[in-house]
């Protein structure tokens, strides 16, 4: 049994840049992704199957039967992909309809440990990123022990006589 290299390409490629959208931040990009992906991981199934053979009824025919998995494995594969599709599709129109756009937001922890890179700070554990806030103006907020906002010193530690934030 030989392989067709050119369809080997042909997957790496799909499945290669089906990835690389899926990394982005745009949902339609996304949603390529996943139908590059789809398609590529369909040829993979039917790459894998082997030779054509004959229908794999048993009584018609002579010679080798195909395997009906790989067929029916891509078949599922379809639908999954057209129900990912589906659903991304309105994903991407309710995000529009809501923001103008489809780009993915970033959420409080991916700006929290932004910051902490860019100050070359250490990753805190779940509870202490609990403790630090981030403040309208970027700067984080740390509560004191009354339960009151106060401003961090440069060094981190709580700046002495600050008025606490409301």
């Amino acid at each position: 049994m030989s392989i067709n290299l050119a369809l080997l390409v042909v997957i790496g490629v799909l499945v290669a840049c089906g990835v690389t959208l899926v990394l982005e931040r745009s949902l339609t990009r996304i949603l390529v992704g996943f139908v590059l992906i789809g398609n590529g991981i369909n040829l993979l199934f039917l790459v894998s199957s082997g030779p054509a053979g004959r229908a794999p009824i048993v009584g018609l025919g002579a010679g080798p039967m195909s395997d009906p998995l790989p067929q029916a494995m891509a078949l599922t594969a379809i639908v999954i992909t057209l129900g990912v599709t589906a659903f991304g599709l309105a994903l991407a129109y309710r995000a529009w309809q809501l923001t103008g756009h489809d780009d993915v937001q970033d959420d409080l922890e991916d700006d929290l440990i932004r910051r902490r890179a860019d100050l070359d700070a250490t990753s805190a554990t779940f509870e202490e990123s609990d403790e630090t806030l981030p403040d309208e103006d970027g700067t984080d907020v740390l509560p004191d022990e009354d339960g009151a906002d106060v401003l961090p010193d440069e060094d981190g530690s709580d700046v002495a006589g600050a008025e606490p934030l409301s």
